[in-house]
């Protein structure tokens, strides 16, 4: 990997052992950082219908991978938030259409005006939040879009529905303590109940397994090139090497419990109508693995 490309990532300067997981795993070389893989962002694309007069709104972009899908769809205009400098900088390398921009801003509360977007979606970060900022997030891409717009998320979830709260709670811990943020994924019920009481009906639904550093999904996201560069990567740096062996054992562990989700929305004429002025906190949002 070429050194200056890894101090244009966000926490370059961090230690390996402090580093959040997913912007480690970016510092060497890993560029798909969403739990379904390339896979269920693919059906997350496909489920959102992406037309050239759509307006679309990203939430967390990350390291830019699905940006670069939807563009190839040639949208009318694409605006990503993200709030990290550093992530939002390499969003904006490939951004060369007059309406293309990347903000640096919260998605809790953005700059962008009422009924602005006709798709919003966002990867890998709601499971970062707490229940009140989940919401907060969800609210407002129902207040940016437009009445029928619609509304996607990419995200780990925990199977069954009906999963005991004790292992919720442990695998909660120890996601957060093996990648350094806070995790709390949801079941798919309660993934499409967050969205429900929003005011999204949802559409659309697919589940693949959570398998993002087994070495299939890794060849089949980053192809045989970009998964030699990445365990060379890993095979130099041992610090690092650890922290992705311990994420990976995690995984291993409760792999039966843990999947990824897709979900697509579309807001009804009623969603965010009581929200549009509401306040927001001033907590921001983590950005998750992208």
């Amino acid at each position: 990997m070429q050194i200056t490309e890894t101090l244009n990532l966000p926490g370059a300067s961090l230690q390996a052992s402090k580093m959040p997981g997913h912007w480690l795993l970016a510092r060497l070389g890993k560029r798909v950082l969403r739990p379904g893989g390339l896979n269920l962002t693919r059906r997350l694309l496909e489920s959102l219908a992406i037309k050239t007069s759509d307006d679309v709104v990203e939430f967390a972009p990350g390291m830019g991978v699905t940006a670069r899908m939807t563009l190839g769809w040639n949208p009318a205009a694409y605006t990503a938030i993200e709030d990290d400098e550093a992530a939002a900088n390499r969003v904006r390398r490939f951004l060369t259409g007059a309406h293309q921009q990347c903000l640096v801003g919260n998605a809790e509360k953005t700059p962008l005006p009422d009924q602005s977007a006709t798709v919003v979606y966002g990867e890998a970060m709601l499971t970062m939040q707490g229940t009140e900022q989940k919401h907060r997030i969800v609210r407002e891409a129902a207040r940016l879009l437009k009445p029928g717009g619609r509304y996607g998320i990419h995200e780990l979830c925990l199977v069954p529905d009906n999963l005991d709260e004790q292992i919720k709670r442990e695998i909660e811990q120890a996601l957060s303590q093996t990648i350094h943020v806070g995790a709390r994924p949801l079941t798919a019920g309660e993934w499409r109940a967050v969205l429900e009481a929003e005011g999204f009906k949802v559409q659309a639904e697919a589940q693949r397994p959570m398998r993002l550093l087994e070495p299939d999904r890794l060849i089949q996201d980053e192809g045989f090139w970009g998964t030699l560069r990445f365990m060379k990567n890993l095979l130099r740096d041992k610090e690092a090497r650890r922290r992705v062996l311990a994420m990976r054992r995690i995984f291993v562990k409760y792999r039966s419990h843990m999947a990824a989700i897709m979900l697509v929305g579309v807001k009804t004429s009623e969603a965010g109508t009581f929200h549009l002025r509401d306040p927001h906190a001033d907590a921001k949002y983590q950005p998750a693995l992208h």
